[in-house]
């Protein structure tokens, strides 16, 4: 089997020129066969606001209108995924910039309304796991948006991180898959304030105890749950690091079973 690796990167630090030059200097350091996929909150709540256009977010999670779609399109599968494109082939990576629409990569579902009517969020029903691999034996990098679609017609808001996780299931049967989850912190801290408690490793019954105890709590909750979900299907290995250190092994949380 080829190795492939997978990184998920926020938004954060591929909307700045400074931190997306490092990462895209650092993706192209690790070997073998690699993909990236990545958020782009930020522009997307700034570009919003300067068009009018209210943001409603329910713990973290952004309420999508048809206009705020509208405005995720443009701004995930177009600016923010374009910029990244463009800087990757500046160095000689031939990347192809993706929404889940594109070759009907990513097909979802719209969520449906219960206390919260999210809008225009998909869940992932299907990842087309032989035409990502097709792009892969090409000597493509794929380069994916945020964004799934139901098939009949309308794109949807999808979070990036169960992106990852679903494209991560979905070709670990085909490549030796590693998920890396990239952010701003060194991984999972025992302590938030102390970027030096980065915990090593951490198994299910591990977990269960910090989230008991809000070591780990909010949007930390989903990321590992997506990364326990990734190692059932097959995954090899899950990694939370910081951005700079993607190409570097042995640091971040490694997420077992």
């Amino acid at each position: 089997m080829q190795k492939l690796t997978i990184i998920k990167v926020g938004g954060k630090i591929v909307e700045e020129p400074d931190s997306l030059a490092k990462l895209i200097n650092d993706f192209a350091k690790i070997p073998g066969l690699k993909l990236l996929v990545h958020g782009g909150g930020r522009s997307a709540t700034k570009i919003a606001e300067q068009l009018g256009i209210q943001q409603k977010m329910v713990d973290g999670r952004r309420i999508t209108d048809i206009e705020t779609l509208r405005v995720v399109t443009m701004v995930y599968g177009g600016l923010v995924n374009k910029n990244i494109v463009t800087s990757l082939q500046a160095i000689g990576i031939n990347a192809i910039g993706l929404t889940g629409a594109d070759m009907n990569i990513i097909r979802s579902h719209k969520r449906p309304a219960t206390e919260i009517d999210y809008g225009y969020v998909g869940d992932v029903d299907k990842v087309d796991a032989d035409a990502i691999a097709q792009l892969l034996h090409r000597g493509l990098v794929p380069v994916i948006a945020p964004l799934s679609h139901d098939g009949m017609g309308s794109l949807l808001n999808t979070n990036a991180d169960t992106i990852a996780s679903e494209v991560a299931q979905a070709l670990a049967p085909i490549f030796d898959t590693t998920l890396t989850f990239c952010f701003e912190k060194a991984g999972v801290l025992a302590d938030e304030n102390d970027d030096n408690s980065v915990i090593k490793k951490i198994d299910r019954a591990t977990f269960n105890q910090l989230r008991d105890r809000n070591i780990i709590a909010g949007g930390m909750i989903p990321k590992l749950d997506n990364a326990f979900k990734a190692l059932k299907s097959g995954v090899k290995e899950v990694v939370i690091t910081k951005a700079d250190s993607i190409a570097i092994s042995g640091c971040g949380t490694t997420i077992c079973d």
